[in-house]
């Protein structure tokens, strides 16, 4: 009997709630002991300030608070020198030039031991420089003469085979010049010549157009060395009905054409 509850004493012992509230509280009160000694340490240490004397300015850099009771600084005089330094160091002195010493004329020369005669140096003269020839006239404004041509022969203004002595008229008008060239080469008197001509015979003739663009005074210029191929370039301009009247900015009369016939 005694034995049983013994055993039943023990199973309510072992089904009893632990005790947890000491153990947990001192566990609190030795934690918040901790906490309060490293605080307490870091402001004794200087870890922690309460004021700040500068603050942390933008991109990092430190902003500095200026106070208005700043410490006065000691007065100094003013120095009125220019220079650095009131005794400035003395340049150095030139050095002092060798004296010769001077010979004792009263002195008896030794035998055996003569003395070499100083060589006299000559200044070179400078070459002779040749003096130019003057001559007694003025040399300005001359100039040889050119070796080009003067020639007063009006120059022509060609236009394939055919040529006009009016410069003027060929550089306004070079399409007339074209126009006659064109039609004496259509005209067909190359089919009169005789089959016994020469190749590249040439006969030039000349003639005139005038303003209705007609035509006269047809003569042999130059001749080609056949009588036949002469006859048949001279005909050459009479079978062309017309040339075309002058163009109206042309204020001559007629025109003084010269024309190449070549077989």
């Amino acid at each position: 009997m005694s034995s049983l509850l013994g055993g039943t004493e023990h199973l309510e012992e072992e089904l009893s709630a632990e005790r947890v509230m000491a153990p947990a509280a001192g566990s609190v009160v030795l934690h918040l002991s901790l906490i309060a000694g490293i605080v307490l340490y870091g402001f004794i240490g200087g870890f922690f300030h309460h004021s700040l004397w500068g603050g942390a300015g933008t991109s990092g850099a430190i902003q500095v608070n200026l106070v208005s009771s700043a410490l006065p600084l000691p007065p100094q005089p003013v120095n009125q020198n220019v220079l650095s330094t009131e005794t400035p160091s003395q340049a150095p002195a030139p050095p002092t030039p060798k004296v010769k010493q001077a010979e004792d004329e009263t002195a008896i020369p030794i035998s055996g031991k003569q003395k070499k005669p100083e060589r006299e140096t000559t200044p070179k003269t400078p070459p002779r420089q040749p003096q130019p020839v003057e001559q007694n006239r003025a040399t300005y404004g001359e100039q040889a003469g050119t070796n080009i041509p003067h020639a007063t022969q009006a120059q022509n203004f060609t236009s394939g085979q055919t040529s006009v002595t009016d410069a003027s008229f060929g550089s306004l008008f070079g399409w007339y010049v074209s126009q006659i060239d064109r039609k004496m080469d259509a005209n067909g008197y190359r089919s009169l010549a005789d089959p016994r001509t020469p190749k590249g015979a040439k006969a030039s003739i000349e003639f005139k157009v005038y303003r209705d663009g007609s035509h006269g005074d047809v003569r042999l210029d130059a001749s080609s060395g056949s009588g036949s191929w002469d006859s048949v370039c001279a005909r050459a301009a009479q079978r062309v009905d017309t040339f075309g009247p002058l163009p109206g900015g042309y204020r001559g009369s007629y025109l003084q054409v010269f024309y190449d016939c070549t077989y």
